[in-house]
């Protein structure tokens, strides 16, 4: 068992949000769906919390009600090696519904926010050369959806 697991409250779109999560991300599954009973508060039969696993990392998902929304304040990141995977995560993660942000960041249709991060980004940012990760930096600040071959040629000072 995984000694911390990220505990997400949805209103009733927890299931829903574990199966599109688990459809964008490969080695991924639904583990196990616990069902409100006669005493509820759910209706009887719809799912209580979801069980999901992405890429190895345990989460629950929980149909809680309209009480809590998430916010910016908690994010997931999304590393990546390549740019088609940065494409592939931002268009995925904002199908049907979802809105972009800056710097990489998007809230996803059921809200919750997600950072698309390629791995080069952090190596440039925290380059020896402190005018070298400036441009980086600029130059990310300025982006919707991170692209990789702007942050380099930012980098090279073009």
């Amino acid at each position: 068992m995984q000694k911390i697991n990220p505990f997400l409250w949805y209103d009733t779109q927890a299931e829903a949000a574990a199966n599109f999560y688990v459809s964008i991300f490969k080695n991924s599954k639904v583990l196990n769906v616990a069902r409100y009973g006669e005493a509820g508060p759910g209706p009887k039969g719809s799912a209580m919390t979801v069980e999901f696993e992405l890429e190895g990392q345990k989460f629950v998902a929980l149909n809680g009600g309209p009480h809590f929304k998430f916010t910016e304040a908690v994010s997931f990141v999304v590393n990546c090696a390549t740019q088609e995977e940065v494409d592939y995560f931002w268009e995925k993660l904002l199908d049907g519904g979802g809105k972009e942000s800056q710097c990489g960041w998007l809230k996803d249709k059921y809200g919750l926010s997600w950072q698309i991060v390629p791995t080069v980004l952090p190596e440039l940012l925290q380059d020896k050369d402190p005018e070298k990760a400036n441009r980086v930096m600029q130059a990310m600040m300025k982006m919707v959806k991170i692209d990789i071959e702007t942050l380099k040629r930012a980098a090279e000072g073009d």
